[in-house]
């Protein structure tokens, strides 16, 4: 039987080396790795409930012009995380760079509230969602597994 595969599995493939070596976070490579990572376990992972569609800007990165524009989109009930901006988001959220990773890698809760009361993480539109986000993100084995391998292609940087 032939597998099918789906466009975000055919653009991972064509976009992914074979070689798993650790990229910074948010790099264009690091995207197309962990694009990888989630295309082997699709369709494993339970739906996510609530649809978020979050802008992100990133600042201080410590490669290329040090701004990423990036987005998560929960819409199909999948976590697709992407770079570039979405049209019409429920919300914009604006960091630095060490501050996206604890909360977006590293899925650190306590870091993500620290920084947004001493005003690191500023948010424009529905805030309600970037709350509903975190009790919506799978916590199950599965999820820990894809992080862990998220993590494992991951530089210091």
């Amino acid at each position: 039987m032939l597998l099918q595969l789906t466009h975000e599995m055919q653009f991972a493939l064509l976009t992914t080396s074979l070689r798993h070596v650790p990229n910074p976070f948010l790099s264009p490579e690091w995207i197309a790795e962990a694009r990888l990572i989630r295309a082997k376990f699709e369709g494993q992972a339970p739906k996510i409930p609530v649809s978020i569609r979050m802008n992100q800007v990133v600042k201080n990165v410590p490669f290329g012009d040090g701004v990423i524009h990036s987005h998560i989109d929960t819409s199909s009930g999948d976590l697709v995380m992407d770079l570039g901006h979405l049209e019409s988001p429920d919300l914009t959220v604006t960091t630095d760079y060490a501050t996206a990773r604890a909360i977006f890698l590293e899925q650190d809760p306590q870091a993500g509230m620290q920084a947004f009361l001493s005003g690191k993480v500023k948010v424009e539109g529905d805030m309600t969602k970037m709350m509903q986000m975190q009790i919506a993100m799978p916590k199950d084995d599965l999820a820990v597994k894809v992080a862990a391998e998220i993590m494992a292609i991951t530089s210091t940087l």
